[in-house]
């Protein structure tokens, strides 16, 4: 990656709008056509479940629990340990970590609509996630990952080329707001493989607070995390080219 001045036209609609069908093309690409795309994509598999996590214990310090620590393990599953009050709050704890990839996905791309705003998007992710190594990442496997994965997102931030990390910065963000729906069997099932061991899914936790079935709250937030996504695309496909200066 080289590095390159900021210029205007990379800022204008027509890059961003290139940017985001280009980074659209490779999340295809990697997934559907390249070999070993999973191996390509795991740094930001794991990227996906360190949000989640941190959408769990961030969602309980925001109902007046504790966010205790957060674990990551290698198969790329997580556990955040939090309390929180039973009831509503406890509910909300669970739906935070599993709305939290596709609103932040959404949110990159709608701040990220130029190179110097990812720039100052991914320098802020990366920064988020070396800050939550010092408060609350406690596994090995997670000490060693996400400082390599904050160094990624810090390359492309300070030493990518404008167009590279505009594209970066949208390939991330579509990544983390098609997160949930690409594990959109965990919506639907009411238990889950952390670390080899299985044990209650956030969607049934939900159910257990909360009421009602599984399928219902599953398609509940799988609509939320997809409308997102839909109106992030919008904003960022919408956006205009600053006017022309007057000579």
């Amino acid at each position: 990656m080289a590095r390159a001045p900021d210029s205007g036209p990379d800022d204008q609609a027509p890059s961003v709008r290139r940017a985001l069908v280009v980074a659209a093309l490779v999340v295809l690409a990697v997934r559907h056509v390249v070999p070993f795309g999973g191996t390509i994509l795991y740094p930001f598999t794991l990227l996906g479940t360190w949000v989640h996590e941190m959408g769990h214990g961030v969602t309980a310090l925001l109902v007046g629990g504790t966010f205790l620590s957060l674990d990551i393990f290698r198969d790329a599953s997580g556990l955040a340990h939090m309390t929180a009050p039973r009831g509503v709050a406890s509910a909300l704890v669970a739906i935070g970590g599993l709305l939290a990839p596709p609103l932040v996905g959404a949110s990159i791309l709608v701040l990220a609509r130029g190179s110097r705003r990812s720039r100052v998007v991914l320098l802020a992710l990366a920064a988020a996630l070396v800050l939550s190594l010092a408060l609350w990442v406690r596994t090995l496997a997670g000490w060693i990952a996400m400082p390599l994965v904050a160094a990624l997102v810090a390359g492309f931030a300070l030493w990518g080329s404008p167009r590279e990390r505009l594209v970066f910065a949208q390939f991330v963000g579509l990544l983390l707001g098609l997160d949930t729906i690409a594990r959109i069997d965990y919506l639907f099932t009411a238990t889950a493989t952390v670390n080899g061991r299985e044990q209650p899914s956030d969607i049934a936790a939900v159910v257990a607070e909360m009421g009602s079935i599984i399928p219902v709250w599953g398609a509940l937030i799988a609509l939320v995390g997809l409308s997102a996504l839909y109106l992030a695309l919008r904003v960022a496909w919408r956006t205009t080219a600053p006017a022309p200066r007057a000579p």
